[in-house]
């Protein structure tokens, strides 16, 4: 008995420093203990009675009790007590009341060592994947490197060190291809608790936000912000069209983005392994902004329509397929970019618009060879 009174009393001793160091309420613990040990004597010994496990919060020392039920007939002798013999034990009891009788089962101090042994375990265990969860939460939206661990068409899972990321398909970079044992970063989108409650981060290469940390990264006046982005917009693996803005005239937004030779930009063409980035500067005027955002084109006009978000866009007979870009990629991005619906027509093609529009004939659409019209950016989203 007194060697069990000791490792009581070193249990107390365990759960207060655990109660200091993790955070782990001592109280909820010992709670938690009680819980399981309900459950481990009802398996080791077989037994269908109600009991109820105490621990002494200062000692240590554990308690079992059998509850049963006063009654004047007893039917079930595991779960009720005669009332004469209830108030044997106290005259005060009647019928209906629940009388907790301590028993001592035997080498229920063994098994009780046990089962606070696992039960601390398993709490340690969540406490530390909560913690994780907790760190990992407040990271998202930043940039993680890990090694690949495992590498198929549907799913990439990377050690983090802490814990596990999961790079779905669609996060991926359709032209890149992962191998186990590789050093990727991601941009952290979501944390969640997988089945066995352990943390779990989905990270992304193909969001756009990943081109503005990468960016943020590389270019110390857009993480001072001296340098704003405004908006992203991304085709990922083949191209993106990022939008800068300074309130400083003296500073050169896209330049300072750009880097002399290009080197500041080169760095995060390099992390994306070659997609082409545009950088445009931002412009409260729309049409100087949609402009902007369908270069490398050249632009001769841009007419809009304020309240449809609505931009009718000329540009020279030879530009017109620079403008709309291979499978309208170029026009896609900009009309992205900028939450615009963008029109795009050749010289040729807006001045047969013009007189066909003179001889009140209707228009006759055009072949989308030759012309693009992009919706509205937010409902391709959707669809």
């Amino acid at each position: 008995m007194k060697e069990q009174a000791i490792d009581n009393k070193e249990l107390i001793l365990a759960l207060e420093e655990l109660e200091k160091e993790k955070g782990i309420n001592k109280q909820y613990l010992l709670e938690s203990i009680e819980t399981a040990l309900v459950t481990a004597y009802k398996r080791n010994f077989d037994s269908l009675e109600n009991v109820k496990v105490q621990m002494d919060q200062q000692t240590g020392a554990t308690h079992v009790y059998s509850l049963k039920k006063v009654m004047k007939r007893v039917n079930d002798k595991e779960e009720q007590i005669n009332i004469k013999d209830a108030q044997k034990i106290n005259p005060d009891y009647k019928e209906g009341d629940i009388v907790e009788i301590e028993i001592v089962p035997r080498d229920f101090g063994r098994i009780a060592a046990q089962t606070a042994k696992q039960v601390i375990i398993q709490k340690l265990r969540e406490a530390e994947r909560e913690i994780i969860y907790t760190e990992f939460n407040d990271r998202k939206g930043e940039i993680v490197s890990g090694l690949v661990q495992k590498a198929d068409r549907n799913i990439i899972v990377m050690d983090l060190g802490k814990l596990e990321g999961v790079m779905p398909a669609k996060e991926q970079i359709p032209t890149e291809h992962y191998h186990v044992n590789d050093k990727v970063k991601g941009y952290v989108v979501d944390v969640e608790k997988g089945a066995k409650g352990a943390p779990q981060v989905i990270v992304s290469r193909s969001h756009p936000d990943f081109v503005r940390k990468l960016l943020e990264f590389e270019i110390p006046e857009i993480y001072e912000g001296v340098i704003e982005i405004k908006s992203v917009s991304r085709d990922p693996g083949y191209r993106s069209k990022v939008a800068v803005y300074s309130p400083d005239p003296n500073i050169d937004p896209v330049g300072s983005c750009v880097g002399q030779k290009g080197v500041r930009i080169q760095n995060v063409i390099n992390e994306l392994n070659g997609e082409k980035i545009d950088v445009i500067e931002w412009n409260e005027d729309p049409s100087i902004y949609i402009a902007s955002a369908l270069l490398p084109a050249q632009i001769l006009a841009v007419d809009i329509k304020e309240e449809e978000r609505f931009a009718q866009v000329i540009v020279p007979d030879d530009q017109l397929s620079l403008a709309i870009g291979k499978s309208g990629q170029n026009a896609r991005l900009a009309a992205r970019l900028t939450n615009w619906k963008i029109d795009i027509k050749s010289e040729t093609q807006f001045r047969e618009m013009l007189m066909k529009a003179q001889n009140e004939e209707p228009e006759e659409p055009t072949d989308q060879t030759e012309s693009e019209v992009v919706e509205d950016p937010q409902r391709e989203k959707e669809e």
